[in-house]
């Protein structure tokens, strides 16, 4: 049955009121979807759209377990199995305290789309636990995993659903999550990635996200005949996407104005050293501390409860979580000149910057597109352990560029608006739609 665009996301909304990133993401595809929609009904006859917001499955379940000083703990695990239509679901596990369903399921749909976007056989899916590992042991995080693998272990497997990490869920986590899967399974397996490069992990697996984010900016910037040797990048977020999208765009000659935190922002007005960068990755992977620390720093300041979206910039990444770049700071950004937003984070824009952006036709690039690069490398770790193989940082980092390249013609074929102008949202939107959809049509209904 047909419906207008706002009938439709109110009638979504009504039906899960608490879930208000899920209406977001939602309405961000749809909103570009739209036009094409109703002018190819099929779409509409075969419910594709009500089988896409959906999820094929929701597991939910308890997860407990005892910290160092003997108490019982109990949190809450879930896994949001999405679609499935064009192979094993495949998505990150988040461990943090605002994780709930409806983060998971927007999470879920974007990785649906971002997944069709690399060009892999990879479907889409999202899960985790309200489990906050900041601060705990070793034991009791090792506790933790075990525990919730315990379960999960009924629902994944390699031709089935390949988690991944996520926020709050990096080596030391993966490492106990796989170990606990292979006593469970008495086996080796692609079931999970992001392992450890000594135990059938991929090179350049960690990297891989803020490389693909540079990678796809440089595509973009092309179109227009620019590079980014000399661009003043102002970067949000101090974790793993956002060091290594850092470190990728020093490389190529960039100027890096900020990274952040929770409590701030270190401002380097002349560019972050490589020196400097290294102090922020220590800082993170050691004491996992403040970013103030390293105010004192020759040539950085640090700015306190403040955002990069301020400082003079002509390129911005928001590299660190989902509405942390909204319509006063994109106004921000165009008044100060910049030209280029690309996503490192999943949805950190919200649609109303979203909208400013794609109004002053700049170029923005959507993180369904952009930070495609780490399940794309995760694809590729689940090729070498089918093959059993073990290619070199060259041969990953070659097929990483190819694949950002693929992700940015498709997007450009479906978002280009005219000679001067390709709008990315749409693009990505509707490459990534096309192709789950097709998959759906010809497999029926189910």
């Amino acid at each position: 049955m047909r419906h207008s665009l706002s009938d439709y996301l109110k009638k979504m909304q009504e039906r899960d009121a608490d879930q208000p990133e899920f209406h977001q993401a939602v309405a961000e595809v749809l909103d570009s979807l739209w036009p094409f929609l109703e002018e190819t009904p099929q779409y509409f006859e075969n419910g594709i759209i009500d089988r896409l917001i959906e999820p094929e499955r929701t597991v939910i379940f308890r997860v407990p377990w005892v910290d160092d000083d003997g108490e019982v703990r109990v949190n809450r695990g879930y896994r949001v199995q999405m679609n499935s239509a064009i192979g094993p679901y495949k998505g990150g596990l988040r461990f943090h305290p605002s994780v709930d369903l409806g983060v998971l399921k927007f999470l879920a749909f974007e990785q649906v789309f971002k997944n069709a976007l690399t060009t892999l056989p990879l479907g889409g899916a999202k899960g985790g636990a309200d489990f906050d590992p900041k601060g705990r042991s070793d034991g009791e995080v090792m506790r933790f995993c075990q525990a919730f693998m315990t379960e999960l272990t009924r629902h994944i497997g390699e031709d089935l659903d390949v988690p991944a990490g996520d926020i709050g869920v990096g080596p030391r986590e993966i490492g106990y999550l796989y170990g606990q899967y292979r006593r469970m399974t008495n086996g080796n397996t692609s079931a999970l990635t992001g392992k450890g490069q000594s135990y059938g992990g991929s090179l350049l697996r960690t990297e891989a996200t803020g490389y693909g984010v540079v990678y796809f900016t440089r595509e973009m910037l092309n179109t227009r005949g620019a590079g980014i040797e000399g661009q003043r990048v102002a970067v949000s977020g101090s974790g793993n996407v956002a060091q290594h999208a850092v470190c990728k765009l020093l490389q190529l000659g960039a100027i890096v104005v900020s990274m952040s935190d929770s409590n701030g922002t270190l401002h380097c007005p002349q560019g972050l050293s490589s020196d400097q960068w290294q102090a922020v990755v220590d800082l993170k992977k050691g004491s996992r501390g403040s970013l103030e620390e390293l105010g004192h720093i020759e040539g950085a300041e640090f700015l306190p409860g403040c955002s990069p979206w301020q400082l003079e910039c002509d390129i911005a990444m928001p590299c660190a979580t989902q509405n942390e770049l909204d319509e006063d700071d994109a106004r921000g950004l165009l008044d100060n000149g910049c030209q280029c937003v690309v996503e490192g984070a999943n949805m950190p824009s919200s649609n109303g910057a979203i909208s400013l952006f794609r109004e002053a036709r700049i170029l923005f690039g959507p993180g369904k597109a952009a930070n495609a690069g780490g399940v794309a490398v995760s694809g590729l770790e689940m090729s070498q352990n089918a093959m059993h193989l073990r290619w070199n940082e060259k041969e990953i980092d070659d097929r990483l560029q190819d694949i950002m390249q693929c992700i940015h013609q498709a997007c450009v074929q479906s978002g280009k608006q005219d000679e001067d102008y390709i709008d990315y949202v749409k693009g990505a939107n509707l490459a990534g739609f096309t192709k789950v959809a097709q998959a759906m049509l010809a497999q029926g209904v189910i």
